[in-house]
């Protein structure tokens, strides 16, 4: 099961109530101050930490924002949205994309396959007006736009190939060197799948994905220049190849200001699509395709960071990853992989505007692996296969032991609802450790909480033969929901007698959109949960929004806590982690709720727990089954606050808010 609300596009909506001020806020200050518009009043609300401030501010200087707001309408002042192939390739495919995920899901389901990667089969070729064959004549009818999309998105050296086998007999090497996962010679009217063959199929695949990879990477290795062509002349002095000697400019990185003036003989984009030429060519020709490569690396540069606020943006998030001496090494060393990355957005943060695009780069291009000295900081690395990231999940599901009794708790849902006499099995969390500093009183916490339908799922569990889901059996616990709004009644009242904020925390809910229901407390609660609205949120620090990368941390921005509840798996989880990973003005403590034995829980829970192991503004909690809720809220509380809060702390901070212990 997937969950499509986690998502990066998703977290900038609900973050941007965290920036924003309210519309309750805008209207008093207009109140007191009438002949102040609803910009200004923004810009001081912006500004100040609470209303009052915000009016005194207005009066001891009206003009104090006039500046900011010349720059504002600068800013948005319309401009031609920079575009490449691979962005242009990137919309043509988004404008069926979502209708043909879709249509499989629903063959899937009628046809009893669970495995997302397995289309059903006929057991005969020809078009016979099912639904199976009506759904191979839609897909064929789109070859047009996916040969497109993997013309724009594949490196030199790399073959377009389909699974339709009309008109590519023997050019998709997976068709012949990976069996297929259906017993063919079982007649019926539809192929059932087989999980000893399925199996096979996954591992052949597994092994042929490196294989085809490597000779792909081995050929734009060879194409690339044998030489830095940041440090020659177009015109080589000495008669022969460009030297390192014929030196005219320094290598330019993205942190940089601006690009250096310089001659531009063609905007030719594509013209390294095909390669340099061989080393045998005439010097001048050589000289010519370096240049076109570096004036089409200078102009992508150009067009996607157009100013130096741009560029600073994209170097501060390229240093927040770890990524920023990869980068530069790459644009100096390999210099057409470094073009090829560049115009499909890997070196700077997602785009606000994919929140409504259904395909982009970074689903259809393997993850750049970031190496070096910088991956031992940041742990970047190659996604697992499919049976790796299994093996692992059923190994950290083998090591769920019985929680601390210390914790039991008759308030518990599980025990409410009488699902269970007795907690499930966890997977204990690893010792906290202190990272950075413990939160004051300056930092603020919001939550945000997962709202997709699978929360309100009866919950279940797949049954596996090898790798193949045969079905789903039901667990006996309580719904998603349920479990995620106890722990955050628990969780609000230990932070309540904590921070002494008995007014509350901002709740905001997220699925397909960001809602904000209102400031939660002790006395609300029940109600605020059962009414969800959508509102304007209170500001809660200061920050500017990018057109095209959302809300940015300003130099006094205060840190955010961010409580964040999920379940199940995001079909987008590198983009949801790229993202976690450039908010470093947001400290994230995540939990994850889960079905008990679920091996797709873990799988996610492992993938989790490593980003949170190598990025420190990142906390990862997770529980499955019947969830023993005193031992999870006192978890989260330990790394939202930053410090390892004792039991007797812990049990203090469990009472009532606004009643002495």
């Amino acid at each position: 099961m997937t969950d499509e609300a986690i998502s990066p596009q998703n977290l900038q909506r609900a973050l941007a109530y965290a920036v924003t001020p309210s519309n309750n806020d805008v209207a008093s200050f207009i109140a007191a101050v009438p002949f102040a518009d609803e910009k200004t009043a923004t810009m001081f609300l912006e500004g100040a930490s609470n209303i009052d401030e915000a009016i005194s501010q207005y009066f001891d200087n009206p003009d104090r924002y006039s500046h900011t707001k010349e720059e504002t309408k600068r800013s948005q002042a319309p401009k031609r949205p920079h575009t490449n192939a691979v962005i242009d390739a990137g919309y043509l495919r988004a404008r069926d994309e979502q209708d043909m995920q879709n249509s499989l899901q629903n063959l899937q389901r009628a046809h009893g396959i669970y495995n997302d990667d397995i289309e059903p089969e006929h057991d005969y070729d020809y078009p016979c007006g099912c639904d199976i064959h009506e759904y191979k004549k839609k897909k064929m009818g789109r070859l047009g736009v996916q040969e497109a999309w993997s013309r724009a998105v594949m490196y030199p050296g790399e073959t377009y190939y389909h699974d339709c086998y009309q008109n590519n007999f023997g050019r998709n090497p997976y068709r012949s060197r990976v069996v297929s996962p259906f017993r063919s010679w079982i007649r019926s009217s539809h192929l059932k799948p087989n999980a000893q063959y399925y199996t096979r199929a996954v591992q052949q695949t597994i092994q042929l994905n490196p294989d085809l990879n490597a000779q792909a990477q081995a050929y734009i290795d060879a194409k690339e220049p044998s030489f830095d062509i940041w440090a020659v002349n177009q015109e080589p002095t000495n008669g022969g190849p460009p030297s390192e000697q014929d030196s005219i400019t320094a290598p330019l990185t993205t942190s940089n200001p601006q690009n250096p003036k310089r001659s531009r003989f063609s905007r030719f984009k594509m013209a390294i699509v095909s390669g340099l030429t061989p080393r045998s060519a005439t010097p001048k020709s050589a000289a010519d395709q370096i240049q076109e490569l570096r004036d089409a690396i200078l102009d992508e540069e150009d067009d996607r960071w157009p100013d130096p606020e741009w560029r600073q943006i994209v170097a501060t998030y390229q240093e927040k990853l770890g990524i920023s001496t990869k980068v530069t090494y790459l644009r100096n060393h390999q210099p057409i992989q470094y073009l090829h990355l560049l115009r499909a957005g890997y070196f700077e943060a997602i785009p606000v505007a994919w929140a409504n695009q259904n395909s982009n780069p970074l689903n259809s291009i393997s993850m750049l692996r970031l190496g070096g000295e910088e991956e031992r900081s940041v742990g970047t690395r190659m996604k697992p296969d499919r049976i790796f990231e299994m093996n692992m999940a059923r190994a950290r599901m083998a090591t769920a032991v019985p929680p601390p009794p210390a914790y039991y708790s008759p308030n518990d849902t599980c025990h409410l609802q009488h699902t269970s006499g007795d907690y499930s099995r966890q997977v204990m969390p690893p010792p906290f450790r202190l990272f950075g500093r413990p939160e004051v009183s300056t930092d603020n916490t919001m939550i945000l909480l997962d709202v997709s339908e699978s929360m309100n799922f009866d919950p279940v569990r797949p049954n596996y033969d090898q790798c193949l889901i045969t079905g789903y059996s039901r667990s006996t616990q309580p719904k998603n929901k349920d479990v995620a709004k106890a722990i955050t009644r628990r969780f609000t009242d230990a932070m309540a007698n904590h921070d002494h904020n008995f007014q509350g925390y901002q709740l905001i809910t997220f699925s397909s959109k960001a809602s904000y229901i209102g400031v939660i407390n002790h006395e609300n609660f029940t109600s605020m949960w059962r009414n969800i609205r959508i509102g304007g949120g209170t500001r809660v620090m200061t920050a500017t929004y990018h057109p095209v990368y959302g809300w940015q941390a300003g130099m006094e921005t205060p840190t955010l806590g961010l409580l964040l509840l999920l379940d199940g798996e995001a079909t987008d989880m590198d983009e949801f982690e790229l993202e976690l990973l450039g908010l470093s003005w947001v400290h994230v403590t995540i939990f994850l709720i889960g079905v008990d034995g679920c091996p797709h829980h873990h799988r996610h829970a492992n993938e989790l727990q490593r980003i949170s192991e190598v990025n420190h503004h990142i906390s990862f909690v997770d529980a499955q089954g019947n969830t023993p809720e005193r031992f999870v809220t006192h978890e989260l509380l330990k790394r939202h606050l930053g410090y390892d809060v004792s039991m007797a702390e812990f049990e203090e901070l469990e009472q009532l808010p606004g009643y002495a212990p």
